[in-house]
């Protein structure tokens, strides 16, 4: 009897206890929307009270911790890094030294095929331009030479008879002036005037290969607004001592 008595005394202290325990896990577990973290223990301790609608994150420990940011860490240098190039301006101009190398270094691939084409393009007209003239160049001074020697026929240079017409032969020809001046002559420095001035256009096409890449390392970041705008406004000037009021139209371009 007396131990039926200490038994229902401490049933009536524990229950006040256990009630309220079960008034603030009732009211943890009906917040849906919060993320609660527990300790092991805890956790174990709720499952065994059955509770299963709680949102529950377990703690990892040291170990797995580790784990996590030694993956996290490796995950982050397999990302590639955007690159932050900015070419240098002196280092374009001293590769753009080499024809075409100064847009390698900037990094405009496009632009090479034009600077090569146009280099090609002049080395050819030089070339063409100095292997006519040189060929009538020497047929020009052959020819004054055999006009003015005496040479028998079968003496006289051949490099300013195939020059001869069709119709005609170098017996026909060796005195004739309008031949010398209007073919030999008008060709050669035509051809001469024509190679000159394919020379100059080549020192032109080097240069202004040179001043793209050292232009193009200088603008490289330069940020181009697609906002091209117009603002046209009425404006009042305000009378002043040295002046009178007056009305007119302020336009102003945005780029």
């Amino acid at each position: 009897m007396r131990n039926g008595i200490v038994i229902f005394f401490f049933v009536l202290l524990g229950f006040p206890s256990a009630l309220i325990a079960q008034e603030e896990l009732l009211e943890v577990t009906t917040r849906p929307d919060t993320l609660i973290t527990l300790p092991p223990d805890t956790i174990a301790e709720w499952e065994r009270m059955g509770v299963t609608d709680t949102l529950v994150v377990e703690v990892p420990d040291s170990v797995t911790q580790a784990i996590l940011v030694a993956a996290e860490e490796d995950a982050q240098m397999l990302i590639p890094k955007k690159s932050s190039f900015k070419p240098n301006p002196t280092r374009a101009m001293l590769y753009g030294l080499i024809p075409g190398m100064g847009q390698i270094y900037n990094r405009k691939f496009w632009k090479v095929p034009i600077v090569y084409g146009a280099f090609l393009g002049c080395t050819y007209a030089v070339t063409w331009n100095q292997m006519m003239y040189g060929d009538y160049s020497t047929a020009y001074k052959d020819y004054i030479e055999d006009s003015t020697s005496g040479k028998p026929v079968e003496e006289w240079h051949t490099s300013w008879q195939m020059f001869v017409p069709a119709n005609s032969s170098p017996e026909a020809e060796i005195n004739n002036s309008s031949f010398r001046d209007n073919t030999l002559k008008r060709r050669k420095d035509y051809y001469r005037r024509y190679r000159d001035l394919s020379i100059i256009i080549s020192a032109g096409v080097y240069l202004i290969s040179l001043l793209d890449a050292y232009v193009d390392a200088q603008l490289f970041d330069f940020d181009i607004s697609s906002d091209l705008s117009m603002r046209v406004e009425p404006v009042v000037t305000p009378k002043t001592p040295y002046s009178a009021q007056s009305y007119g139209v302020n336009c102003s371009f945005k780029f």
